[in-house]
């Protein structure tokens, strides 16, 4: 038999009753549709985590209190345990690091910020020393970044993002202007170009100031981030072992005693996240695979279908030569075609979904140029093994029985 022919018989049952044809698919559409629309979901999620939330820059890490923990457990641990690292920590890094190229330090007050009458709520206040523009460069729109000088003598300058120049600057240059942060005016010096957000929340809603005048406003409790710029990107791990051991000694932990300090690199936060997202996708291809197996049921009880109706056809392919397995070649051709265009129109829908998705949602959503060939692939695989039994019985029905149908 004719492969194509078995498709052009495929597709014509299909035309003839649409609403069946609609119904016997609706299974393979959804499944087809919610596995392609996770998959795209997944896909975008891990390029946005790369490209956002987990570009540290090349060979660089991060000492901090908590470092990457993926449990409540673990975080209930390290806040009994950890201490906050201080200035003394980042400046026995500096010091005694033989691989570090480049030592920065951070710290994060969440505090109220006012000018002009309007006051803003919670706004992260970043104390940053000299050298975190070695390691985190700030992209500038107006004026200009803190200088080393400035955070030498504590200047009361900030260095302002997108949301606090709309806010409490509107219509208006912010550069050479003043707010108000813990009581004690500062002027803005420069500007940052707009971050955008990330799962909704703004990335552009901060006030960095120099460390010095941190810790004079807010005081030396709050846990500094340290930011570590390896020599040698190659030899990453071994920075961060020597990292490690410095820190160990600073706080006079014992050999069998854990860490009471966290570190993170682009590289442990990617794998974090793809062991997190291999999770979610086994998930739902657990469920998503219960709606494309009941969808093979359906399309099996419908090729069985259409077995009893076509009797007189395939009675008479039979009597004029046909041999079983043309017959069951046609019936597993017409499955799979059956299967096909439901893969074919719930990839459809999911890339609609997809796109909606990206555009409505702070989810990022990238649509996966291999999931067609992943859809397909699973549509003639239910095909063929939810076709089989419909195309046996077709292939061993008697010709003289079946040209004496009714049906």
């Amino acid at each position: 038999m004719n492969p194509l022919e078995g498709v052009v018989i495929a597709l014509r049952s299909l035309v003839v009753n649409p609403l069946r044809s609609f119904l016997t698919l609706l299974g393979i559409i959804i499944g087809i549709t919610a596995i392609i629309a996770v998959i795209s979901v997944i896909n975008g999620l891990n390029i946005y985590v790369a490209d956002k939330l987990s570009n540290l820059g090349p060979g660089v890490f991060v000492v901090d209190r908590f470092g990457l923990i993926s449990n409540r457990e673990d975080m209930i641990r390290a806040i009994r345990r950890n201490k906050r690292l201080t200035m003394d920590d980042a400046e026995a890094l500096a010091e005694r690091s033989t691989l570090a190229e480049v030592v920065a330090v951070e710290v994060h007050a969440f505090v109220d910020v006012a000018a002009r009458g309007e006051t803003l709520k919670r706004v992260d206040v970043g104390g940053i020393s000299a050298e975190i523009l070695d390691i985190e460069p700030y992209d500038v729109e107006a004026g200009r970044i803190i200088t080393p000088h400035e955070v030498e003598r504590a200047a009361p300058v900030a260095f302002i993002g997108q949301d606090i120049a709309e806010k409490l600057f509107p219509r208006l240059d912010p550069v050479g202007k003043t707010l108000r942060v813990a009581n004690r005016e500062v002027m803005v010096i420069g500007l940052a170009q707009k971050r955008g957000s990330v799962f909704g929340f703004s990335r552009d809603n901060f006030v960095k100031i120099p460390i010095t005048l941190h810790q004079k406003l807010f005081g030396s409790r709050n846990s500094v981030n340290i930011s570590v710029k390896a020599a040698d990107m190659a030899r990453m791990e071994d920075t961060m072992d020597e990292a490690r051991m410095i820190l160990r000694v600073q706080h006079h932990l014992g050999f069998d005693e854990d860490d009471d300090f966290g570190m993170r690199s682009a590289e442990g936060l990617n794998a974090l996240w793809e062991n997190l997202t291999k999770i979610i996708f086994n998930v739902a291809i657990f469920v998503v695979g219960i709606s494309l197996v009941v969808g093979g049921i359906v399309v099996m009880n419908i090729m069985l279908v259409s077995v009893i109706e076509r009797r007189r056809e395939i009675g008479l392919r039979k009597a004029v030569g046909a041999r079983p397995r043309d017959i069951r070649l046609q019936f597993l051709i017409e499955s799979v075609v059956l299967s096909s265009v439901g893969g074919a129109i719930g990839i459809s829908a999911a890339y609609l979904l997809s796109w909606a998705i990206r555009t409505y949602t702070p989810l990022p959503a990238a649509f996966p140029l291999w999931a067609p060939v992943l859809a397909f692939g699973i549509c003639g695989t239910i095909g063929v093994f939810f076709g089989l039994n419909p195309a046996a019985k077709a292939a061993r029905l008697d010709p003289i029985e079946a040209l004496r149908s009714e049906a």
